[in-house]
This record gives C-alpha cells, sequence and structure tokens, in this order.
C-alpha cells in the first residue's frame, strides 16, 4: 500500500490526504484530487468524483495515497482503508468508556480519547476508527468531531428513549414504502401485513397535512415509496379497501365521531329495558286524549314535535307538542356528555350521524304513532278569527294519534281539518310575523340521496309548500312563546337573536331568487347568548330553539332550563350555560360544514356523468377574473369563467358541464 506520513497543517488541505466524510448516514473514506479555495474535488471507496467543502469532513488523515497511480487501484486502497477502520471501531466498547468516564468533568478531545480506546503507539487509523465508532454509537456521549462529552445518566435513558424510537421510525418508513408499491402493484391490494400505526401515519398525512404529528414519518415514506405526492394516498387507501371511492373526509378531517361508545350503548340499553310510568309524575297533564299529529318528510324516523287542534265553545286551543328528552337523558350521564360532543344530529344523503344512539332517538324519545310519551306542550287558547287571548307551557303525557308526511298533508290542505284550519293559523301567523318586520327568505332546497345501487337522486322542494310553510310558523310560534315563557320568568336559556339587517330590499313574500340571495347577504349574523333579545329576521321579540331535542343539543339545554321552572331538577346558571355554548360552538360548525359539503358532493358527482349538459343558471356576483353563478337545477354555486359575454348580477344563462370531479370538488362550466 503506497501511503506515506505527512504533517497535517491545521486549516490547510493537502493535495493525496486521505480524508473522510459523512454522506446519507455513513463515513466514506476518499483521497484529496485537487484543492481549490475551500473547495476539495475527491475520490472516494466508491469510485465516484465529488466536490466537497472542507467543513464537511469528519476527519482528515495525517497520511496520503499517491494519486499517480492507478485509479483503480486507489480505489481498492480506500476500500481496504475502510475496512481496516471498520474493525478497529468494532473492538471499541464505548458503554464500558461511558462508565469509566461518565463522571468526570470536561471535555474529551480526539487525542486523549483515542488513547482510552488503544494502547499506544497510536496511528490516524486508530483516530478515524474512534470517530467512526461514536458515530454509530450516539448513546453515551456527545460527540462533535474531535470532542467527547459523556452524557449524564439520565441523558443516557433519554438517549435510548430516542434512538429506540428512531429505529422505529425508520422501521415504518421502510415497511409503509414496501406496502405502497405493493398496493400500486398488485390488484387486489397488498399481500404485505403493515402495522396500523403506519396507517394511521398516512391517513393523518392525507387529513392534516403539516398539522399532523407524524407528517415527517409520512414525508419519508411518500419520499421512499413510488408515489410522489400525498394526494396519491386516496387511490391507495381505496385500493387496499381501507377507504370506499366515496369516503367523506370531510367527516375524517374534522374528527367528527360516528360511533357511540361503549358507556353510551350500556346507558341506552339500561334505558330501554326501563319501564317508566309517567302517568305517576303529579306535574305532569295527562293530554293522551288529545289527536296529535306529527308531519315530517316521507323517511323521518326521529320524531320530536307534533301539533294539536281542537275546537271550543269560544275558538280553538291549539298545542305544540314536544317529546320530554330530559326525561331519560339527564345532565352529564353518558348520554348527554356524547351528545354534547356532537352537538347536532347530522343528516348527508349517504349517511345519518344521529346526536343521540338510534334506539332513542327513533324509538324511546320518538313521538311515534299510538305511543306513549313525556312531553312539553305549549297549549295556546285562540278566538274563532284566531286571535291568541292566552297561552300556557306545561309539562304533558301525550301520544300520536296520526303521522302523514309533508305530501299527504298537502293533499289534505283545504279537504279535511285539523290541516285545513292548522294551514290558516300558519299563514295569520306569518302575516302577524312579516308585519313585525320578519325578512322571509323564500329559497327552495334540493334534497340528495343516494340509493343502495349507488345511484343518485335529487328532488327540488317548494318550502313554501302549504304543509312545510305550516309546520314551520308552528315551530316558530312555540319557540318564540317558550322565550317569552322563560324571560318572564327569569330564567336563562339558549336564545337567538338577530340585529335589524344592513338593508332591506323587500318586505312581505318575494319569489325572486335573485332579490332573495341578495336580501340573504343584508341580513345581519345571528347571535346565540343566555338573554332574551329581538330576532329582526324572524320578526319576534325574543326566541329560543326548543321544538328538536332529538337532534341540537341548544334545544335539549332550552328544555332542561322550561323544566326546571316546574321543578324538575336544577337549572343551568348563566355561567354554566355560556360555558356549555362556547363548548359546542365547533361542533355544531363542523355539523354545519359537513352535511352542506357532502350535499355538494354528491351533486357534483352526479354532475360527473353530465359532461355537455346545458343548465340555467343565475349570476348571483362579478368579480374581475369570474362571475360566482347558481346552477338552479340544484341550487349550487359554482364559479363561471369569462366569456367575452358581459354579465350583470341577476342575468340568466345557460351554462354547460365541462368538467366535474366530486372528490377534488372541481366544476368547470361554460356558456
Amino acid at each position: 500500500m503506497t501511503i506515506h506520513s505527512l504533517p497535517v497543517i491545521v486549516g490547510i488541505m493537502i493535495k493525496e490526504n486521505i480524508v473522510e466524510y459523512i454522506e446519507q448516514q455513513k463515513i466514506i473514506c476518499a483521497v484529496i484530487l485537487q484543492v481549490q479555495k475551500n473547495k476539495l474535488q475527491l475520490l472516494n471507496e466508491n469510485n465516484r468524483e465529488i466536490s466537497l467543502s472542507e467543513n464537511r469532513l469528519s476527519h482528515i488523515s495525517s497520511v496520503c495515497l499517491d494519486t499517480s497511480l492507478s485509479r483503480d487501484f486507489i480505489v481498492s486502497q480506500l476500500k481496504q482503508l475502510s475496512q481496516n477502520r471498520k474493525k478497529l471501531s468494532q473492538t471499541i466498547n464505548i458503554k464500558e468508556l461511558w462508565e469509566i468516564l461518565h463522571e468526570e468533568s470536561g471535555d474529551i478531545d480526539l487525542s486523549a480519547m483515542t488513547i482510552f480506546c488503544f494502547d499506544p503507539p497510536v496511528t490516524t487509523d486508530n483516530e478515524a476508527a474512534v470517530i467512526r465508532a461514536f458515530f454509530y454509537d450516539r448513546e453515551y456521549f456527545k460527540f462533535n468531531k474531535t470532542v467527547f462529552i459523556p452524557y449524564t445518566p439520565e441523558q443516557v435513558k433519554a438517549r435510548k428513549r430516542q434512538i429506540k424510537e428512531a429505529e422505529k421510525r425508520e422501521g415504518q418508513i421502510q415497511r409503509g414504502a414496501l406496502w405502497i408499491n405493493e398496493v400500486l402493484n398488485n390488484k387486489n391490494g397488498s399481500n404485505t401485513e403493515v402495522d396500523r400505526d403506519i396507517i394511521h401515519i398516512l391517513k393523518s398525512y392525507y387529513l392534516f397535512n403539516n398539522n399532523s404529528d407524524s407528517h415527517l414519518t409520512a414525508r419519508n415514506i411518500i419520499k421512499k415509496s413510488s408515489i410522489n405526492s400525498p394526494e396519491q394516498l386516496f387511490n391507495i387507501f381505496v385500493k387496499a379497501g381501507i377507504w370506499d371511492k366515496n369516503e367523506n373526509i370531510n367527516l375524517l378531517a374534522l374528527q367528527i365521531p360516528t360511533v357511540f361508545s361503549k358507556d353510551v350503548l350500556e346507558h341506552e340499553k339500561r334505558l330501554t329495558a326501563a319501564d317508566t310510568n309517567f302517568f305517576n309524575d303529579p306535574l305532569r297533564k295527562d293530554l293522551t286524549d288529545i289527536p296529535l299529529i306529527t308531519i315530517d318528510g316521507q323517511s323521518t324516523l326521529d320524531f320530536d314535535d307534533a301539533i294539536s287542534l281542537e275546537n271550543t265553545e269560544n275558538g280553538y286551543r291549539l298545542g305544540v307538542h314536544i317529546v320530554d328528552v330530559d326525561a331519560y337523558i339527564k345532565s352529564n350521564d353518558p348520554i348527554d356528555l356524547s351528545a354534547r360532543d356532537r352537538a347536532s344530529s347530522i343528516y348527508m344523503p349517504d349517511d345519518k350521524l344521529p346526536m343521540i344512539p338510534p334506539r332513542l332517538s327513533e324509538d324511546l324519545c320518538s313521538l311515534k304513532e299510538n305511543e306513549i310519551r313525556p312531553g312539553i306542550s305549549t297549549i295556546i287558547k285562540m278566538s274563532r278569527f284566531f286571535e291568541i287571548q292566552d297561552y300556557n307551557v306545561v309539562p304533558s303525557i301525550i301520544k300520536v294519534h296520526k303521522q302523514m308526511s309533508y305530501s299527504e298533508a298537502n293533499l289534505l290542505n283545504g279537504k279535511n281539518d285539523p290541516i285545513t284550519t292548522l294551514y290558516k293559523i300558519a299563514t295569520l301567523l306569518r302575516e302577524k310575523r312579516l308585519k313585525a318586520g320578519a325578512i322571509q327568505i323564500t329559497l327552495p332546497e334540493v334534497n340528495v340521496w343516494v340509493e343502495e345501487n349507488q345511484e343518485i337522486g335529487y328532488l327540488k322542494i317548494d318550502r313554501e309548500n302549504p304543509s312545510r310553510m305550516l309546520v314551520s310558523e308552528m315551530m316558530i310560534f312555540a319557540n318564540s312563546l317558550m322565550a317569552e315563557f322563560l324571560s318572564k320568568n327569569s330564567m336563562p336559556a339558549v336564545f337567538r337573536s338577530q340585529a335589524q339587517p344592513k338593508q332591506r330590499l323587500f318586505k312581505g313574500i318575494e319569489t325572486s331568487l335573485s332579490l332573495n340571495f341578495m336580501q340573504r347577504k343584508q341580513l345581519s349574523r345571528a347571535m346565540i347568548g343566555t338573554d332574551p333579545e329581538s330576532h329582526s329576521g324572524l320578526g319576534v321579540k325574543a326566541y329560543v330553539t326548543a321544538t328538536s331535542p332529538i337532534r341540537r343539543y341548544h334545544d335539549l339545554l332550552t328544555q332542561r332550563q322550561i323544566k326546571a321552572l316546574f321543578g324538575y331538577g336544577k337549572a343551568y346558571t348563566k355561567s354554566e350555560l355560556d360555558t356549555i355554548i362556547q363548548s359546542v360552538s365547533m361542533s355544531i360548525a363542523n355539523a354545519g360544514r359537513v352535511q352542506a359539503s357532502r350535499k355538494r358532493y354528491w351533486i357534483t358527482k352526479y354532475l360527473e356523468s353530465k359532461k355537455g349538459t346545458a343548465y340555467e343558471a343565475l349570476v348571483l356576483d362579478c368579480h374581475r377574473d369570474h362571475y360566482n353563478v347558481l346552477v338552479k337545477e340544484f341550487m349550487l354555486e359554482a364559479k363561471l369563467p369569462p366569456s367575452g359575454i358581459r354579465l350583470k348580477n341577476g342575468d340568466v344563462v345557460q351554462v354547460t358541464i365541462q368538467h366535474a370531479d366530486a372528490r377534488r370538488d372541481q366544476l368547470s362550466l361554460f356558456v
């Protein structure tokens, strides 16, 4: 081996010096071919020439290698030298050294550590071996090229944990990349066993990007695999059978609970097994002889409100009856805490996530026909001309005599009572609200559903049809009376309020889509608080929502405040209510987001097969680079690029579907 000794001048690199550097966590042996300022031209043991900065070197040897010899010979000598140094490094027991040295104070330089590791005389190869040993074993010493500092025993324990975690991460990276590649190459997914942690890491990165706790591990898995972007993970999960091709990504990203815990289900089981006789409650009024009706959608299973109308000597007795959910679900029990976490039921075209478990929401707490249920009833005494004379809010025992759909109720309107008279009352109630300044936004609603065979159906509904208007007005009326009842008794509750609109564009009922959208933009934001305030949009002095305690947690809270006035349990204080309102606000917002996004997803999915189909669209807004339009058939808002035709707000144009991609929420239209 043609190696000769040369003094190494600190800070000056000499041609033919043997050096070492670190690349991809490996120490590489090389010889200097040329020195140019701070850049070194090296030939390494892998027969590669590289350009390297001087400060990248981990060791400079005091020996040189004649670079005039053949390249193959030089490379073989470097390999041999690297092997010799590796063998020398393997003779060093770092743990034993630490046990001897860790109580010593101060730093240990390279020459001193080399003497600790080898018997004299020590060589430059011994030095290089020491560096290698301490580079690959980082448990016991902090090491910076030529300085060694023993860790304390506590630091060693921490280092062991860190190294174990790093090894675990590296294993996950290797297995995760292998799994992705096999899924790509195998039509039926992958035969490689992959642990749940890896799936969780990749899912989390897809859903939350760099906000994921394990995003660095996920990025390294992707880097080592055959894919090149996180977006491709969706198809990997679908191909592996982990996700459905129509997976509800927003539901996952918003971390909305989709199943009930074991505690909740056990509590539900106890409630459904209990036999409660509400007739033994002296505070409840028996109203089971009054013929109650429910009016809901055809697919509704959770009935929480019913209506009754009785003829009296001097007029009518109108009743709005709400199932008493609090009779079963008590504050802070497992089901109540779960409902608070959800805050609202979520209805989507392909799924339904109830706020409370189905055996309660669709059975025990549902106003099913001919079943006895506890209730909170608002009884209104009216004259023959439907003038309100008096009202009472009472705990009750109720029974629904007839359940009907909106369509059935529409058919009976004008032909049979009580529907005909109820509709007349609802019409007068609306007129009264409008005179008080209510703003009635009348926009159609599109119901979307997905059949078992994945066929997508939709129906455009006029929310102003008689039966829907009837139910809407009755619930607004009952909620405003319950708000008045709570206010008169100085009871805090979940009150809703709304300031006057920025501008009023119309009075009464306006059928123009464009004007309704414009007016909606002018409305002030609805507020929620514990004190009664006016609600300009509804035209009432105070308002609560208490008519849907199965579906909305706010309504259940208000129902409990009403019951507390009759001696049922302790009322929430203002402070307690404020805290709960704040705690459920994000869940309510997320429920709204996922409902809207899922409806949009399935409409866009439907339009994927409608390329080239034309639909009527209403121009809502004009911007410099696009228009916001409403595709009227689906009440779907979308962007429309400029086409050379000058458009203005309120214009109606024919647009054609150019491209639709539901998963990416893309909808391209052209005039």
